[in-house]
């Protein structure tokens, strides 16, 4: 550590520049970090943060709730499998509400559930609804920012039902939209009746481990049944969405590793000479390999503080419609995983260190 602090005292410039570079890199890294989590979340917080580990849907749905239609009698089937208390019924149904007493629209998710059940949300503010209510909702938190208060009345443009807002959870949103909580009563008056006047449901979560889902799938016909991370995916637009944040990622780190590969192999190719000497006179090879390591690893733990510090502060600034969440285990992970890349970037350099020879290097020197 010595060697490697004195060199970097010497040469301030040199390793500034690289530093600034590894700091934009790590910045860039955990922002898109972020951003991915923040739009996963704005797009399926409300799956995530369900109190289900599996979901039953109707066969051959693709994976999807919303292409799912399962009856009252299906449910009961279920149900002799497995304890009522760990299932529940979901409906989910795509929407647009209007506001009572302005033109503003907006474009939001109902999901009906049983709200004694495991599925209820977390109310923040207000109340919570029942099972007998007729026109009162939760709403998730969003739309607090778009103005709405409690006692607001919204309408559903397709079936004319009024609601009233009650209470609000938070970071319930599903496919980009507001969660709305409501009822199975309240369900039953906003869905038209399927062909044989059945009540229906699109999906019902259970909490149970993998045995019990393989024998509820063998018992029951005309269903599958899907862990919670399949049903993610099946959300539109959500795989292809974290796929290109994830590539992007991905290959941020990648540039990360040839940009230190390079700068370090160009430092270690200018220093041959010095290194030659350095042997000569009894310096160890891996003395020179923890002088080659202790300067990665000082400038990347610098610049991953420093980025971090910068990441934080844009955070602080972003409008709260941008979907952005960066947590300590994320900034944990993606900072490990720097460190990792900038030590196999080394790898090159190292390997040059130790094949330096001390008497041809002196001799090049002469």
């Amino acid at each position: 550590m010595f060697l490697a602090l004195r060199e970097m005292k010497h040469a301030k410039l040199r390793y500034l520049l690289i530093g600034f570079i590894m700091i934009l890199i790590a910045w860039l890294v955990l922002f898109v970090s972020g951003l991915a989590k923040g739009l996963a979340s704005d797009n399926a917080s409300s799956i995530q943060k369900m109190n289900a580990d599996y979901f039953v849907l109707q066969e051959e749905s693709d994976h999807r709730l919303t292409r799912s239609i399962l009856h009252e009698q299906l449910y009961q089937d279920i149900s002799q499998y497995i304890d009522k208390k760990d299932t529940a019924p979901l409906g989910i149904k795509m929407a647009t509400l209007a506001d009572d007493n302005s033109p503003k629209k907006v474009d939001a998710t109902f999901f009906a559930i049983d709200v004694d059940g495991m599925l209820a949300p977390s109310i923040v503010e207000g109340n919570m609804i029942d099972n007998t209510s007729t026109n009162e909702v939760i709403v998730d938190h969003s739309l607090r920012d778009e103005g709405f208060i409690i006692g607001d009345q919204l309408k559903d443009q397709a079936s004319g039902k009024d609601f009233k807002i009650v209470g609000f959870s938070e970071g319930q949103s599903f496919s980009h939209a507001p969660v709305i909580h409501i009822n199975f009563k309240q369900w039953s008056q906003i869905n038209h009746s399927t062909a044989n006047n059945e009540p229906f449901f699109n999906a019902v979560a259970i909490k149970s481990d993998q045995n019990v889902a393989d024998q509820i799938k063998k018992a029951v016909s005309g269903i599958e049944i899907i862990n919670k991370e399949q049903v993610l995916k099946g959300i539109p637009g959500f795989k292809e969405e974290q796929g290109s944040l994830t590539m992007m990622i991905t290959f941020l780190f990648v540039i990360a590793a040839f940009v230190l590969a390079v700068f370090f192999y160009v430092i270690t190719i200018q220093k041959i000479n010095q290194f030659g000497l350095l042997k000569a006179i009894g310096a160890k090879s891996n003395y020179l390999a923890r002088n080659l390591i202790s300067q990665i690893l000082l400038l990347t733990i610098m610049s991953l503080l420093i980025s971090i510090a910068l990441t934080y502060s844009v955070a602080v600034i972003l409008p709260s419609s941008m979907p952005f969440e960066l947590t300590p285990k994320l900034v944990l992970g993606c900072s490990l995983l720097f460190i990792f890349v900038s030590v196999i970037g080394s790898l090159l350099s190292l390997f040059r260190v130790v094949k330096i020879d001390a008497l041809e290097a002196i001799g090049r020197a002469a």
